[in-house]
């Protein structure tokens, strides 16, 4: 497989570091870069798609899982494992196109954390929602 030539990320975002083999895999992975912005972004590549020739529904939700995790420990400063995750497809995710995750944390109680994301196509057109229930863990994020 010929590695794909990946975009520089767009202004206000960086490359996220990567937190294991699975992430750098199927990355790159972007993070906004202002104080509390705690989007993330991913361009699809042709490796990201399914037969069909879009954005892989397992794929989309990998890449929301991230981007709900890290609101988590940007709220709680602590790493967690994901207990639930809903995903609603709206749209299909074509490569090339840029998809950005704007996730929310709605609640935190007794290390259970609420939390929810839009994913827009190009950062604004809605192409699938996320909805998770995560747990932290007791160590504290690195």
């Amino acid at each position: 497989m010929q590695a794909e030539p990946v975009q520089a990320a767009p202004t206000g975002f960086a490359a996220a570091q990567s937190r294991g083999p699975y992430t750098t895999l199927n990355g790159p992975v972007y993070r906004a870069t202002a104080e509390g912005d705690l989007r993330s972004g991913i361009y699809v590549l042709d490796r990201h798609c399914n037969g069909m020739g879009f954005m892989h529904g397992g794929m989309i939700s990998s890449f929301a899982d991230g981007a709900l995790a890290w609101a988590v420990w940007d709220v709680t400063g602590r790493s967690s494992v994901t207990l639930k995750l809903t995903m609603t497809f709206l749209e299909t995710v074509r490569p090339g196109t840029w998809l950005e995750a704007h996730p929310k944390v709605q609640s935190v109680h007794d290390g259970v954390v609420q939390v929810d994301a839009r994913l827009l196509l190009n950062g604004t057109q809605l192409a699938a929602r996320a909805d998770a229930v995560f747990r932290t863990l007791r160590r504290a994020a690195k």
